[in-house]
């Protein structure tokens, strides 16, 4: 069983968590410490429950971490899979408005041959 270091849930609701900050994870190096350079959806989970125990940054980053640790600590990490292919496949964008709904193309496609 887990314990909550800081109130499960931490208040990410209301620190006013956007449908942009999924995708800043998979976009975002971290800019400093151990893991300089890795991307923030990347982080080791230990590394992410360091700062849960210690205290997060101020500012961004330390709300993107945060939201990773939470992303991380409930087995959630596969939510952020589609954003990644967002990131690697050409003609695709995130629809912001609802993420998880998944993808919309930049141009119609037209279907296979029969």
């Amino acid at each position: 069983m887990h314990a909550c270091v800081n109130g499960c849930g931490a208040g990410l609701e209301g620190a006013g968590m956007q449908a942009e900050d999924l995708l800043k994870l998979v976009n975002t190096p971290m800019p400093f410490g151990k893991h300089k350079g890795v991307l923030i959806a990347d982080l080791p989970g230990n590394y992410l429950n360091w700062f849960a125990r210690e205290g997060f940054p101020k500012g961004e980053i330390g709300r993107l971490l945060q939201l990773m640790q939470e992303i991380d600590h409930n087995g959630l990490k596969d939510l952020l899979r589609p954003l990644r292919h967002s990131r690697q496949v050409g003609g695709f964008s995130l629809d912001t408005k609802n993420p998880i709904q998944g993808f919309t193309t930049s141009s119609s496609r037209s279907s296979p041959p029969s």
